[in-house]
């Protein structure tokens, strides 16, 4: 007797509710085995491997390549032997556990939208000094300084406002008092009539700088314009309305792009690309999004004369147990922040907002940020303080390619202590890191090159890099943090001196 039974997608790890299901690794009619590997499903956290809980033949797949299910969702129907069947284990040692999302990476509730800006006292009723709350003049507080004012800015009304072109008898009507209605209209000579034209034509016509230019460039006669802006002044609409009203052959106006003779309108719907928000990238953006507006950032650069680090980096290369190894400069940024951690551990530190402490950590869980098709990941090397120099270069290729491959495993994503980024291979020189959540300090290296620097006082090419530190200013005060860059700095100019003068 044989039983259709379906699979639920299972909880992967605390704190995730869904998956995206990448791959199907079977099809309806395909005969499983107990455990065989059925379905590649992404996470927040990584793409996993999920094996299948029952020997059978696959009847139905539920749901589609690309499609995202909530946990405890059946995603696929098996027909099972009711003799043989091997009901699904509570906990499947074949799915690595996950653990939890920091309490930082978790995505901040929406405010609505009347709680989210107040309105601002009066001036003599604000204390300024709270960095987004109101200040003096309608501002908001900033890091420094006070932001620009909410107010909307008035314009200053003219003193007289110049009259607009038209007639001579309407200029004559609006001079005419009620009372003088009553009298004979008075005789208007030909003189008269040319002397007030010409007093016309010479008068200022009011627009702006930009307007006078628009209508320079488009040939447009300021005086022949009826001006729709306020105190009677002539507006780009205006210009480009009186242009268009020329140029058509119909005397009616037509659509004018002024710069473009013959423009295309513009259908934004059909050149837009829309990518949902999901998987790793989703998880990215709540971390970083947490990490930014959780933990005060400060970043700290410093441009390093590398030369002699980079000769080292050859050598290394050719040392005997080293063939075969993949030595690179970012090997040598690594052991370099490893040693000065050693020299100042509350670098290596988190913040732990419920218990109100500071945790200093006696290992250093080294994260590499890592760019994939599916996003920023952070994997991290295990206790990396403890490793010799060739462990760690093998470690660090062993992660960046199980990252490339997209094969990194969840439990290698957490714990991280203290990460590197290296935007220096994208030929960028520096740049403001973003602290990984539940970490103190991250270490960005710029690009690598040659430029003239003074060495020995004279001005030579030198090889050059920029380093930048973001540090939780919680955490680590600004002299913490300067002089552990200065050791990395200082281990990166000159290896060799400077570990034997630490040792």
């Amino acid at each position: 007797m044989s039983l259709i039974k379906q699979f639920r997608l299972p909880d992967l790890g605390e704190g995730l509710t869904e998956g995206e299901i990448l791959k199907w690794l079977v099809q309806p009619g395909d005969e499983v085995l107990l455990n065989q590997p059925i379905v590649e499903v992404e996470t927040a956290k990584a793409a996993v491997e999920l094996p299948s809980p029952y020997a059978g033949v696959v009847t139905e797949l539920l749901h589609g390549e690309g499609d995202t299910v909530d946990v405890g969702s059946p995603i696929i129907s098996f027909e099972t032997d009711s003799t043989g069947t091997a009901d699904p284990a509570p906990a499947n040692p074949a799915i690595p556990a996950i653990p939890a999302i920091p309490a930082a990476a978790s995505v901040p509730q929406a405010v609505e939208p009347e709680t989210a800006v107040g309105t601002p006292p009066a001036d003599a009723a604000v204390e300024p000094g709270l960095i987004g709350g109101p200040a003096p003049g309608g501002r908001t507080s900033v890091l420094v300084g006070y932001g620009p004012k909410s107010v909307t800015a008035k314009r200053r009304p003219r003193k007289a406002p110049l009259p607009r072109p038209g007639s001579i008898a309407e200029v004559a009507e609006e001079s005419v008092s009620t009372s003088d209605l009553a009298r004979p209209p008075a005789r208007v000579s030909a003189a008269e009539v040319g002397a007030a034209a010409h007093r016309r034509k010479q008068a200022p016509v009011p627009a702006k700088p930009p307007v006078r230019k628009l209508a320079r460039d488009l040939g447009v006669d300021l005086r022949e314009i009826t001006a729709s802006g306020p105190d009677g002044i002539i507006t780009r609409a205006d210009v480009l309305s009186a242009s268009a009203l020329a140029a058509s052959p119909t005397g009616e106006p037509a659509r004018v792009t002024a710069g473009v003779p013959s423009a295309v309108p513009l259908d934004p719907a059909g050149r837009e690309q829309r990518i949902p928000i999901k998987g790793v990238r989703k998880h990215t953006a709540a971390a970083v999004s947490a990490s930014a507006f959780t933990a005060p950032h400060v970043t700290e650069f410093l441009t390093v004369d590398v030369t002699r680090g980079m000769r080292a980096v050859r050598r290394l290369k050719e040392t005997a147990g080293f063939e075969g190894v993949r030595v690179s400069p970012l090997l040598l940024v690594a052991k370099a922040l490893l040693l000065a951690v050693r020299r100042w551990p509350m670098i290596n530190s988190s913040w732990d907002e419920a218990a109100q402490e500071i945790v200093v950590k006696d290992y250093v869980n080294l994260g590499i940020a890592a760019a994939t098709p599916r996003g920023l990941i952070v994997p991290n090397i295990s206790d990396a303080g403890r490793l010799s120099l060739r462990d760690l270069a093998d470690a660090m290729s062993a992660l960046v390619r199980t990252a490339r491959e997209g094969r990194t495993a969840p439990a290698d994503m957490q714990g991280g202590t203290i990460t590197i980024t290296n935007v220096g291979v994208f030929g960028v020189d520096s740049g403001t890191p973003i602290l990984n959540p539940g970490e103190s300090a991250i270490l960005a290296v710029g690009a690598i090159r040659e430029q003239p620097w003074v060495h020995k006082g004279k001005v030579k090419p030198r090889t050059v890099t920029t380093l930048a530190l973001s540090f939780d200013h919680r955490v680590v005060d600004g002299e913490l943090g300067s002089l552990f860059l200065a050791d990395v700095a200082a281990v990166l100019r000159d290896p060799e001196a400077t570990v034997l003068a630490w040792s």
